[in-house]
C-alpha cells in the first residue's frame, strides 16, 4: 500500500524560537519543507520548493507577509496562505484576507487554532482565529473592502520603500536591492511622504511601526 502524501509546509518567521515551537507543533501532520526569515524569501521558495500551503508571520525584515502574499499573487502563484501573528487589530486581519490569505490565527492561539487553518485552508476554505472572527465580519459589513486603511493608498513599491526606509536602509541600499535607481527611491519616498501627510523620518518610522511592517 502507498502511504498517503502528507502536505508540505513553507514557514515563514524571523523569530528562531518561534520557528522551533512550530516545526514541534507541524511535525505529527505536515512535511515542513523550508523555513524561511523574510518576505522576500518567502516569495522564492514558495516558487522554488512549491509547498502545499505557507505559514508566514506579518512582520518580518526587507517585505512583510501581506506585500509578500500580494507578489506571490501577482505571479500568478495561489498557494494558500495562512497568516500567524502577534497583532490583534482587526484592520491586520482585513489586510490579510482582502490580500488573499486563506487564514488569521494569532501566535498564542497557535496550538489549539493552527493545524485547523492549515487544513482548512488545504479544503480551499478560509480560517479566522475566533478571537477575531465576530469584529472582521462586523469590519466587513459597515466597509466592504479596506479601502480606508492608510496602507491601501499606496503602491505596492511604495510599500516596499517605506518598509525598507523604516528598516534604516540607505537610498542607495534600497535602490541595489529593487534594481532602481537612486533617485527613484527618493521619488517614491517623497510621493508616499506626501501621500500620508508625513514630514519627518521619525514620522515614517513611527507610521511602519504602526501598521506592521516593521517591530521596534
Amino acid at each position: 500500500m502507498i502511504p498517503t502524501r502528507r502536505p508540505r509546509v513553507l514557514l515563514a518567521d524571523d523569530h528562531l524560537l518561534v520557528a522551533e515551537a512550530l516545526k514541534t507543533l507541524l511535525a505529527p501532520e505536515f512535511d515542513l519543507v523550508g523555513v524561511v526569515e523574510d518576505g522576500r524569501a518567502l516569495v522564492e521558495a514558495a516558487r522554488t520548493l512549491r509547498p502545499d500551503v505557507i505559514v508566514a508571520d506579518i512582520t518580518m525584515p526587507h517585505l512583510n507577509g501581506i506585500d509578500a502574499l500580494i507578489q506571490l499573487r501577482q505571479s500568478g502563484n495561489q498557494v494558500p496562505v495562512v497568516f500567524l501573528t502577534m497583532h490583534r487589530d482587526v484592520s491586520f486581519a482585513r489586510r490579510a484576507l482582502d490580500a488573499g490569505a486563506s487564514g488569521f490565527v494569532l501566535k498564542h492561539s497557535a496550538p489549539t487554532e493552527l493545524v485547523s487553518a492549515i487544513l482548512a485552508a488545504l479544503d480551499g476554505k478560509t480560517y479566522l482565529t475566533s478571537q477575531l472572527a465576530g469584529e472582521v465580519l462586523e469590519s466587513m459589513k459597515q466597509l466592504p473592502a479596506q479601502f480606508g486603511h492608510p496602507l491601501a493608498s499606496l503602491t505596492p513599491r511604495q510599500r516596499e520603500v517605506l518598509q525598507l526606509l523604516a528598516e534604516g536602509r540607505a537610498a542607495k541600499e534600497i535602490a541595489s536591492r529593487l534594481a532602481i535607481s537612486t533617485r527613484t527611491v527618493e521619488f517614491h519616498k517623497f510621493q508616499l511622504m506626501e501621500t500620508l501627510g508625513i514630514h519627518t523620518n521619525a514620522e515614517l518610522i513611527h507610521f511602519a511601526i504602526k501598521n506592521g511592517l516593521v517591530e521596534l
